[in-house]
């Protein structure tokens, strides 16, 4: 059946459940850990993982099992990166053997890997427009029945 992914529980509570769907009592939740990172990503990979993983840890938005999709936005990552890198040197337009001008595979390269990240991004809650439907629900002020009724918040 096409139509849209269903959107995960917490994301639904954090979003205020606009359908006012029921929600998913039995699904599983994982812990909210930063698992290993695979042997198999490059440096850059692995710099991402270790830079934005705690991140999204801390925002409840990457468990133990999120790593294999976690790592895939760090490979496409890594790609994308050394796609750019190739860029600078060489620049997007070269002149091909027949002696017209023509677009670099490393363009190409680069422009794919964003398109793919922004999918992942999306996933993980990291694009601007996919924050503005999130809320932590934590509005930086203390409610006083919190306080009250659980000690801190």
């Amino acid at each position: 059946m096409a139509g849209r992914r269903p959107k995960p529980t917490h994301l639904k509570l954090l979003t205020g459940n606009p359908g006012k769907r029921p929600l998913n009592a039995n699904e599983p939740k994982p812990p909210l850990e930063l698992p290993p990172p695979p042997d198999h990503l490059s440096e850059a990979a692995r710099k991402e993982w270790n830079r934005l993983g705690p991140q999204l840890v801390k925002l409840n938005l990457l468990s133990s099992i999120d790593g294999s999709a976690f790592a895939g936005y760090c490979v496409v990552y890594s790609r994308w990166v050394e796609a750019e890198e190739m860029l600078k040197k060489t620049g997007p337009v070269f002149k091909a053997p027949s002696g017209y001008p023509q677009l670099s595979p490393y363009y190409t390269i680069a422009n794919q890997c964003l398109a793919q990240m922004r999918q992942y991004l999306i996933e993980f809650g990291m694009t601007p427009s996919s924050r503005s439907r999130t809320s932590t629900g934590d509005n930086g002020r203390n409610d006083p029945l919190e306080e009250f009724l659980f000690g801190t918040k």
